[in-house]
């Protein structure tokens, strides 16, 4: 199998080298990496494409990004497609862990638990609690690194082109294709929203925010109130 790692990033100049440079044994045994900048005025883009087979700019907006990144010509010939965040590492053998899983499965799709990296003490509940729910409900979320099959993203046509709830939204509509792979290996993420905005004030947020989406919420607004809160 042969894997693309698609990275939309925006104003990450500070990080994303170290970021990128951890998925350098991966791409040593095949896996391609695409960065896809949403328009960084930091010089993201420039330090990005010393560690990335591609580095692109598309319109801002995760959604777009990913989507741009799984299109690109880099990725045309790839069997799995991964989308990881800037600010999530993935476990050192993520790209053979993904490739059993698949193998030995007739899922087309899943993700990996995630480690909540930061001060609160909160956040390893806050991870648990996550990895659980998704195992119960199939709802995956950005955090976890979904993969993808290359032929299960076309028949889904991407990433619905919405502000925010992307990852949720995907989720929905890939679990009618098959149940998610929930691999224990795990991913470890910034707890910086955490850190910064206050563990519970960012889970309640977040809740509110979903809850908000499942009743029929505009993700355009949601994404508004998830600026102003921040």
């Amino acid at each position: 199998m042969r894997l693309a790692i698609i990275v939309p990033v925006l104003n990450e100049s500070a990080t994303v080298a170290q970021s990128l440079a951890r998925l350098a044994p991966l791409r040593e045994r095949g896996a391609r990496v695409i960065v896809v900048d949403g328009g960084s005025h930091d010089g993201t883009l420039a330090v990005a494409a010393a560690h990335a087979d591609r580095a692109i700019v598309t319109s801002r907006g995760r959604a777009l990004q990913m989507n741009a990144g799984a299109r690109d010509p880099a990725a045309a010939d790839v069997d799995v497609l991964m989308f990881l965040h800037a600010d999530t590492a993935l476990p050192a053998e993520a790209d053979r862990a993904v490739f059993r899983a698949l193998s030995n499965s007739r899922a087309q799709w899943g993700r990996f638990d995630v480690e909540i990296v930061g001060r609160s003490p909160w956040l390893p509940l806050v991870a648990w609690a996550m990895n659980w729910r998704s195992r119960l409900t199939g709802i995956c979320t950005g955090d976890q690194a979904i993969f993808v099959t290359r032929g299960a993203f076309c028949a889904l046509e991407g990433f619905a082109p919405i502000a925010l709830m992307e990852d949720i939204d995907f989720s929905r509509r890939a679990k009618r294709l098959s149940p998610p792979l929930a691999l224990r290996e795990r991913v470890r993420t910034s707890g910086r929203r955490w850190d910064t905005q206050g563990a519970w004030r960012t889970i309640v947020l977040m809740w509110r925010l979903r809850l908000a989406y499942f009743l029929g919420a505009d993700p355009d607004e949601l994404a508004r109130r998830y600026r102003d809160a921040r």
